[in-house]
């Protein structure tokens, strides 16, 4: 009798957290219809980050989290900017929107946001940019991203940085662009950078220098540990085809 009450104990208790807390409730018929897995998903995505608090665990119940209700942060989002019209609010729907590849409503975002004393707003402008990039508007991606620079004189951001790169690499202009990487890989935590700088190298036919730095940028992955070769699949396997 027991194996068939601790199940639907089970869901009790879930179902009366999931009310408690405010969580979302298509987590309540997860856990009815698909039992164990749905209070397993449901433990591990919500309540076991805050029991243990490491990051590990925050970046899997956010993957989980993704994949169980993909929606859940822009539905969040835009129901903080319907309540609240702000520039922050607007900000972190454009940055849902732009996530999800909806490129042109990120841009509608961002642009309503960048007014009166936020018209140059940094973290707006390379939102923007980003926005522009993923559309292929490689022009109006290097033009937003100067104009953050000559506002923003003190605004620092890798991420900027690589992009204005990749906009000069796009727009053809290669010594600005080579220019750019090499001024980044001193700083920028990433394979990508480096990766990136080193395949131009190879387009512009300095294959030994590019060479040698995609041997570099492996070696220092096998010695930066696991965690570091897991999140940067994607550019060391692209330096190992380059050198094959």
């Amino acid at each position: 009798m027991i194996y068939w009450i601790l199940p639907i104990l089970l869901q009790v208790a879930l179902v009366i957290h999931i009310l408690k807390t405010g969580r979302n409730t298509l987590w309540i018929w997860l856990i009815i219809l698909v039992l164990p897995i749905g209070a397993i998903a449901y433990f591990v995505v919500e309540i076991l980050p805050e029991l243990m608090g490491s990051r590990t665990a925050k970046r899997a119940a956010t993957g989980l989290r993704k994949t169980v209700d993909p929606h859940r942060d822009l539905r969040a989002a835009s129901q903080k900017l319907a309540v609240n019209d702000s520039v922050d609010s607007r900000r972190k729907v454009a940055d849902q929107l732009l996530e999800r590849g909806r490129h042109d409503e990120a841009m509608e975002h961002y642009r309503a946001a960048m007014t009166g004393i936020y018209s140059h707003e940094p973290l707006l402008m390379l939102g923007l940019a980003k926005a522009q990039f993923a559309k292929g508007q490689i022009g109006e991606t290097r033009q937003t991203l100067d104009e953050l620079i000559a506002n923003n004189p003190d605004f620092k951001s890798p991420e900027g940085h690589l992009l204005y790169a990749r906009a000069l690499q796009g727009e053809g202009n290669l010594d600005k662009a080579l220019s750019e990487y090499k001024a980044l890989v001193k700083y920028y935590s990433g394979a990508e950078a480096m990766y990136r700088y080193a395949s131009l190298l190879r387009q512009q036919g300095q294959i030994e220098p590019a060479n040698a730095m995609l041997k570099d940028l492996l070696a220092n992955a096998e010695l930066a540990g696991a965690v570091f070769r897991r999140e940067q699949q994607e550019w060391l396997d692209a330096a190992k085809r380059e050198l094959a």
